[in-house]
């Protein structure tokens, strides 16, 4: 059985790694694997959690926040992947863009661009790119929800309300994806407040017992 300082301990570990990945994904992508085991981290700590304070629902609804989160990491990935490499998509709109382009994707830089381009043409190559960020939206709000139920709980058998603010941040961030920039930005702060609140459980023998008194009589 995990003890209350190891499930705290991970899961601050977790969140931290979830945070430096969104940041490491910009100097290399490869290192947002470590977002995936932040993740994997937390969820053991819910468990562990759940455990201590006898609240099945922290870790059922973390699970299901999690499985959300694998499926949409995997779906937006893979249509990602087939998009690109097994259809004309990409090389279309680069011919749209530059009317020279003969699939010399080093001789891109040289070619000049259409500049008779128009926005109705565009348009015509946004309903895959507006199907995958559905995808992944949506997948987001799912995960977010059941995080939030999660965290709630776990503030509320914790005494640590940090987790309950982290948990609405969250879901918040994750309705406002459709605005990219603030909703990003807004889930990164949640994770990173989930950090916090993680390292602020108490040990049981850090928590001061209540006081004893002992009846006394009026004189």
């Amino acid at each position: 059985m995990l003890t209350l300082d190891l499930s705290r301990n991970l899961g601050g570990i977790g969140a931290i790694l979830l945070v430096i990945s969104v940041v490491a994904f910009f100097a290399q992508p490869l290192l947002s694997i470590m977002g995936l085991v932040g993740a994997v981290l937390l969820l053991v700590a819910l468990y562990g959690l759940a455990q201590f304070y006898r609240e099945k629902i922290i870790f059922s609804s973390g699970l299901y926040a999690f499985i959300a989160f694998v499926v949409g990491v995997v779906a937006t990935f893979a249509s990602v992947v087939y998009l690109v490499l097994y259809t004309s998509y990409l090389s279309d709109l680069i011919s749209l863009m530059y009317p020279g382009f003969s699939g010399d994707w080093s001789n891109l830089p040289n070619l000049t661009p259409n500049a008779d381009l128009n926005l109705s043409e565009l348009l015509g190559f946004a309903g895959p790119i507006f199907g995958i960020f559905s995808v992944a939206w949506i997948s987001a709000i799912f995960a977010s929800f059941f995080a939030w139920r999660a965290f709630k709980n776990l503030a509320a058998k914790s005494g640590v309300n940090l987790f309950s603010t982290a948990g609405i941040i969250l879901l918040v961030g994750a309705l406002l994806t459709i605005v990219f920039g603030l909703g990003l930005i807004l889930m990164w702060i949640g994770v990173l407040l989930l950090a916090i609140a993680f390292f602020q459980i108490k040990d049981q023998g850090d928590i001061p017992e209540p006081p004893i008194f002992s009846p006394q009589s009026n004189v």
